[in-house]
């Protein structure tokens, strides 16, 4: 019994762990979550997405529209030390794109 309960202890912790790194918290103090969309409306196809080396923002492009195309890059946050934390924002950007149809 003894044994029973310290499994279902280490368990429980383990747990617990794992799910409080997925917190929406976790991923808007990171920069990694979605703005809100007002009931969920909106065209939702993926985008692609190019992965640069740590140390630079990540870009990510999808057609948004007839004729358009969007880029986007990732926040980035760089610190030091404690006290010399420096935020890059994302950055966006729209531009004409004759390969663009509607959907």
């Amino acid at each position: 019994m003894r044994r029973l309960r310290a499994g279902l202890a280490v368990a429980g912790v383990c747990a617990a762990l794992l799910l409080g790194g997925c917190s929406r918290q976790h991923y808007e103090e990171r920069g990694k979550a979605d703005a809100p969309v007002a009931g969920r409306a909106g065209e939702d196809t993926p985008a692609e997405v190019y992965n640069f080396p740590d140390g630079f923002g990540n870009l990510a492009t999808k057609c948004v529209g007839e004729g358009r195309r969007a880029y986007a890059t990732t926040k980035y946050v760089r610190q030091e030390d404690e006290d010399d934390v420096e935020i890059i924002p994302a950055n966006a950007v729209i531009v004409r794109d004759p390969t663009c149809h509607a959907r």
